[in-house]
């Protein structure tokens, strides 16, 4: 999945063969990267009030968590819940997604798509193992520099005490049949006589 340039940005919590690593030292072994371990939480923000509150937040200077890797989308609604999947999937450990307060989306109904999408997504990802405390879904406007910088801060605490994300192998691979020979080989389903 390649948002831009956010293949450029993220760092998997796991190695090539499966491992743990650091998502700030990749070269130190998975003991030292357990102790110093802190969690890293992909965060989709809607263009038009979360992006802008985040960045209110910023030139505020408010203080909250730098484990956050931002993805700006135009709308919440834009939200592909593959997005969601393929961050639990490389190894983040947990997922933000914010937009407009209800009645203010900038695309007149893209919040209440997300609003009805991310419960559903919640659901889907509990029968793939992922805990429910790891993705939030949450309002911020452009004004909230304050309510950002507490949402990112509450995000952070719930996911710092789950821990790091085992991610389950495989996740959502089917299985298909290694000899097509025996798929070929059967008997019609029904005989013309």
């Amino acid at each position: 999945m390649v948002i831009g340039d956010w293949d450029l940005v993220i760092c998997p919590a796991f190695g090539p063969t499966g491992e743990a690593v650091s998502q700030t030292h990749p070269t130190i072994s998975a003991k030292v990267a357990q102790i110093t371990w802190e969690p890293v939480i992909v965060a989709f923000l809607c263009n038009w009030c979360s992006y802008a509150g985040a960045d209110l937040a910023g030139s505020s200077r408010l203080s909250y968590p730098a484990n956050v890797r931002v993805v700006r989308v135009p709308c919440s609604g834009r939200v592909n819940p593959m997005f969601v999947i393929q961050c639990f999937k490389r190894g983040f450990d947990g997922v933000l997604i914010a937009g407009c307060h209800p009645g203010d989306c900038h695309y007149a109904k893209g919040n209440y798509y997300a609003r009805r999408r991310m419960p559903l997504v919640q659901e889907l990802l509990g029968y793939l193992g992922v805990e429910p405390g790891r993705i939030r879904f949450d309002w911020v406007s452009a004004s909230e520099s304050g309510r950002f910088a507490e949402v990112v801060s509450e995000v952070t605490e719930a996911v710092r005490k789950l821990g790091p994300y085992g991610r389950p192998s495989p996740i959502a691979v089917p299985m298909l049949p290694t000899d097509i020979a025996q798929v070929t080989e059967t008997e019609p389903v029904h005989e013309q006589g």
